[in-house]
């Protein structure tokens, strides 16, 4: 491994390519992983510097075997935090912890087979909009579907007029704004002058009112809705205390902001692929043909979508919507030759392991067998990260598989998915969102 003296990239070569870093940075760092290889050090100015890592083994290093050293970064226990709050995926330490530990029983896949039905009620419903033969941008249609998955699931709530509309909005204005601050620090002086800041604090306060209305109608409630509201309220501390309402709203936010993120990305990119590769969507649809509605339950026919969970997973290594996250060392490490000192901040680019040369074999390729079941899990378990890895993966991940699941599948088995395109566009904001993803949908 090179010392990272041999593999600096300066804050004059971030600033000479601060447009293209700020609209899409993925090509920025490519060129400097072809560079310098697996990891290379970025100034970003006034002392501040950054490392970035491609190295499988690196990542698990900070994510897994010696998790206890790091911690999120600022860029979301700080930058993300004030916007979303802080909760499982912002918080660190015993706050973290103790979060996690209250919350995961309602993310068992028992617990959520009781929401399944009400995932799929969801699909349904927002499938239904498709317009058979018209070439359309399937993303907003998969963002309000995930959106609504999450609404439903998480508080039974049926209203599909403004309040959905308008959370969706201000979890989306915010996203924009963070991501401004992030990719420019340099003007973040101006972002808070302009008064840009302070007006998407209000919205994100206006969404914080609108939850805490609905919390409140709910503890007012009689009725159980056995839905994830539910759960929360009824979990307990180990000292027997519950949330309070702004910690819950807190966990609100965040499930809402990457629970129906990621699922809406990855949806859009799995369709988009299965869109450029007809053979493959074909034995797709040759397996959810073949399980009919009525025959099983909505869990035991996502059991059977082998394949169709297949494509979804190779669509997320090709596409990872996650397809970052960041840890700054809160004590000195050390990992092969490299020297980590306390406060060392190093960012993980799934986007880049899943596509390296020497880790996958003909790795720009969209080949769903990668995840076959007769394929060895050890294979691809240390370089592939869809839901992240350790004691921090994200907690959500059976319920985004199963959401998606059932609607690819429904999807495939109604109709024939085609694209005039040849590639994918892709937006890389704090998720990384596929763009001008146009399909047409014609009927089986």
């Amino acid at each position: 491994m090179k010392s990272t003296k041999d593999t600096d990239v300066s804050f004059f070569k971030v600033l000479k390519n601060a447009k293209r870093i700020l609209k899409n940075p993925l090509p920025f760092h490519h060129e400097n992983f072809e560079k310098y290889g697996n990891i290379f050090k970025i100034h970003l100015g006034f002392g501040k510097t950054v490392l970035f890592t491609r190295d499988a083994s690196f990542a698990k290093h900070m994510l897994q075997k010696n998790h206890r050293k790091y911690y999120k970064s600022e860029l979301q226990t700080k930058d993300l935090a004030k916007y979303i709050g802080e909760g499982l995926l912002t918080a660190n330490g015993e706050k973290w912890l103790k979060q996690r530990r209250l919350i995961q029983p309602a993310f068992h896949k028992k617990k959520l087979e009781t929401i399944v039905i009400t995932i799929k009620d969801v699909v349904i419903e927002e499938l239904s909009r498709i317009v058979p033969g018209k070439t359309v941008n399937i993303f907003p249609l998969m963002n309000d579907l995930a959106f609504k998955v999450v609404a439903k699931s998480l508080f039974s709530y049926t209203d599909t007029g403004d309040t959905i509309s308008r959370l969706q909005y201000i979890t989306e204005t915010a996203q924009k704004t963070l991501i401004k601050e992030i990719r420019q620090p340099y003007k973040r002086w101006w972002f808070n002058l302009s008064g840009k800041i302070k007006s998407t604090l209000q919205l994100t306060q206006e969404a914080r009112d609108i939850l805490n209305a609905l919390i409140e109608e709910r503890r007012k409630s009689n009725k159980s809705y056995d839905d994830l509201l539910d759960m929360l309220l009824e979990s307990r501390y180990e000292d027997g205390s519950a949330m309070d309402n702004e910690q819950l709203i807190d966990e609100i936010l965040i499930l809402f902001t990457a629970g129906h993120e990621t699922t809406s990305n990855a949806l859009t990119f799995t369709l988009f692929l299965l869109a450029l590769h007809p053979k493959i969507q074909d034995k797709a649809y040759n397996e959810a043909s073949i399980t009919k509605d009525d025959d099983v339950s909505p869990i035991e026919q996502i059991n059977k979508y082998q394949y169709v969970k297949q494509c979804i997973e190779e669509a997320m290594r090709l596409y990872p919507p996650a397809y970052f996250s960041d840890r700054v060392a809160i004590e000195d490490d050390s990992y092969d030759t490299l020297e980590l000192p306390k406060g060392s901040m190093i960012l993980i680019s799934f986007f880049e392991i899943h596509r390296h040369k020497e880790l996958w074999k003909n790795p720009e390729a969209f080949d769903p067998d990668r995840f076959a079941p007769h394929v060895d899990k050890k294979e691809y378990s240390d370089k592939y990260f869809p839901f992240g890895a350790g004691p921090r993966m994200c907690i959500g991940n059976n319920f985004a598989m199963y959401e998606m699941i059932l609607a690819v599948s429904e999807i495939v088995r109604k109709y024939e998915i085609k694209t005039t395109f040849d590639a994918i566009e892709i937006k890389p904001l704090i998720t990384l969102k596929p763009q001008n993803a146009l399909l047409t949908f014609t009927p089986r």
